[in-house]
């Protein structure tokens, strides 16, 4: 007799009922939304909701519902139609505190939601979107790190006492530095060879009390390699504020960076988003020239900058810079220890350290401001965001307090971690794959899947009858399976990935084809029928696992040396390859031996 103990068709059962509860969000499609969140210290709450409520109502353009979540408000639209025609009305109610964003909402009932059921992403050829393909601008950030060791320079070389009537980038690239004298000439070249090891002397270019340094090929490809990094971490964390779901953001070649944003439907959106960076400035209060009368149109001191607070009162800052963000390594938010606060915890690198020190150590008892700079829509908004008192010599660690709320210290620190664009980047190429080809893809895809399973399904009925009929059931749970664990993953689908799920179709029922020819040669052996089903299973076993395993290595190797589609593909034929040795070898047993196990059989049809 054939029977499996309670234990394991209670497996099986369980298997699929998981199966069936985490695949179904995926039949519920997606709702048209707008995504309202804060920027900074702004957060969603049930007034703005209320008034955006009543503002769509009275134009006409109701939301189906509203859903305030951790600071964000998701308005869910009927149709895209609706949703066009309450956006303008969304952002003007909202106003300039508030990013306004379009987005898919997942239509998945609150039950399912309850348990964690989410539906799969979807990538850009299903979804829609927008893809860009953008261009670091290596020249400026081999400038940047120039005019960065030219201020270095002059700082060390005020602290040497080596007097020098200039430094400067020279016209032909390098850096010129022309001394008071030649004794002076010398100490300067002592300063260079111990304090700055990635620059080197171009001698035969050389005067009396002229030098020109370059900065080290190493350290010129070093620098460019970590303005791409700088600038990846950057475009994730900004798009990631902004709640795009599964964005794309990677880099291609030496100097490319490819973004790709499902379900954003314009590129103007997109450009707003990707243009969204930000940094600080940390500056000394000027007390020379009469704030007040500045923004009045008054005159601002030379050496002064007027800015405003975040309460709107003018302040006048020192026009020299004493820091910028990037030389921020990790930034944190907490409770200020003293004040009882939020706070931001700042650590610095270790040239950011010297140089916060040297600037802050002759300033002690005199107020510093330090300055939130963030680009929106290509022009940069500038607010101080805090004045404080400096109290001692500060340098690698130190914090920022006097912020609005824990949730402007969180956001704060999170877009310091990111820090600005290292480098400037040109967008050179950009496509738009609307909604409706996304959803035509999606029909040919699932077009395709079913097909391949009717197929399967008659051939394995006709051919092997009662098994035959068992191995589709088993095809049709391996999807199910498939579907759920994508969707347990998270993971994105695309069109790649809707072919590994047919060729997980396929290749389900090839491992019940090898079962069910042992059978049979069992069976044409003269072994009883429960006796040719136990040896049919147990001896097709081994075959099974070994052809399974070596594509399992494959699409392994694939998603490790792939990338973009080629990963989507691998993702969903690891998983397919998983699932149908379960179903192939222990759910279909498990009903087959409910259909057979406890029968006295005469014949099998197989």
């Amino acid at each position: 007799m054939n029977d499996y103990p309670w234990w394991r068709h209670a497996l099986v059962a369980a298997v699929l009922a998981f199966g069936l509860i985490y695949a179904l969000p995926n039949l519920f499609g997606h709702d048209p939304a707008l995504q309202i969140s804060g920027r900074r210290a702004a957060v969603a709450d049930e007034e703005l909701a209320g008034r955006i409520d009543k503002a769509l109502a009275d134009a006409g353009a109701a939301a189906l519902r509203s859903e305030l979540d951790a600071g964000r408000l998701l308005l869910r639209f009927a149709d895209v139609d609706t949703r066009s025609r309450a956006r303008p009305i969304v952002e003007q109610t909202a106003g300039d505190k508030f990013i306004v964003a379009l987005n898919l909402a997942p239509a998945t009932p609150a039950w399912l939601r309850q348990v964690g059921a989410k539906p799969m992403y979807m990538g850009l050829d299903l979804r829609g979107g927008v893809h860009f393909l953008m261009q670091v601008d290596m020249q400026a950030v081999a400038v940047q790190s120039e005019e960065r060791f030219v201020s270095e320079l002059r700082t060390a070389f005020r602290e040497a006492k080596v007097r020098y009537r200039s430094i400067a980038r020279a016209p032909q690239g390098g850096i010129e530095i022309t001394y008071l004298n030649e004794d002076m000439k010398q100490r300067g070249s002592d300063v260079l060879g111990g304090e700055f090891v990635d620059l080197e002397r171009q001698d035969a270019k050389e005067t009396p009390t002229t030098a020109v340094v370059t900065v080290k090929e190493q350290a010129t490809d070093e620098i460019r390699k970590t303005a791409i990094k700088q600038n990846l971490t950057t475009l994730r964390n900004r798009i990631n504020e902004f709640g795009v779901a599964e964005p794309v953001i990677q880099q291609q070649g030496q100097d490319r960076i490819v973004v790709q944003l499902p379900g954003v439907e314009d590129t103007a959106e997109a450009k707003k988003i990707l243009g969204a960076t930000a940094t600080l400035e940390f500056r000394m209060v000027d007390f020379e020239g009469d704030a007040q009368a500045a923004a009045n149109g008054g005159r601002v001191p030379v050496n002064a900058k007027l800015y405003y607070e975040k309460n709107g009162e003018p302040i006048l800052l020192d026009k020299r810079v004493m820091l910028t963000g990037e030389y921020i390594i990790d930034a944190a938010s907490g409770i200020d220890q003293q004040s009882g606060g939020p706070a931001v915890f700042i650590t610095l690198d270790g040239k950011g350290a010297r140089l916060f020190s040297r600037a802050t150590r002759d300033q002690i008892g005199k107020p510093m401001a330090v300055v939130y700079i963030e680009q929106r829509q290509g022009r940069p908004v500038e607010e101080v965001i805090n004045v404080a008192t400096i109290r001692d010599e500060l340098s690698k660690r130190f914090q920022i307090s006097g912020l609005d709320s824990t949730n402007e210290a969180a956001t704060l620190a999170l877009l310091l971690r990111a820090g600005a664009l290292a480098a400037p980047i040109e967008i050179v190429e950009e496509r738009t794959v609307g909604p409706s080809l996304g959803e035509e893809n999606i029909d040919t895809g699932i077009m395709s899947t079913f097909m391949g399973l009717a197929l399967v399904v008659i051939f394995t009925s006709f051919y092997y009858k009662i098994f035959g009929l068992i191995a589709s059931i088993a095809v049709v749970f391996n999807v199910i399976l498939v579907v759920a664990l994508m969707s347990i993953l998270q993971a994105t689908l695309s069109l790649p990935g809707i072919a590994g799920i047919v060729l997980t179709v396929g290749m389900s029922v090839d491992a019940n084809v090898l079962i069910n020819e042992r059978i049979r040669e069992e069976l044409r052996n003269g072994n009883s029928p429960h006796t040719a089903i136990k040896a049919g299973y147990e001896r097709a076993f081994a075959t099974i696992t070994d052809a399974n395993l070596t594509i399992l290595w494959a699409a392994i190797a694939l998603f490790m040396l792939g990338s973009g589609p080629v990963k989507g593909f691998a993702v969903t034929l690891a998983l397919g390859i998983v699932t149908s040795m379960f179903t192939a070898t222990t759910a279909t047993r498990a009903i087959v031996n409910l259909v057979y196990g406890r029968r006295r059989i005469k014949k099998l049809w197989v």
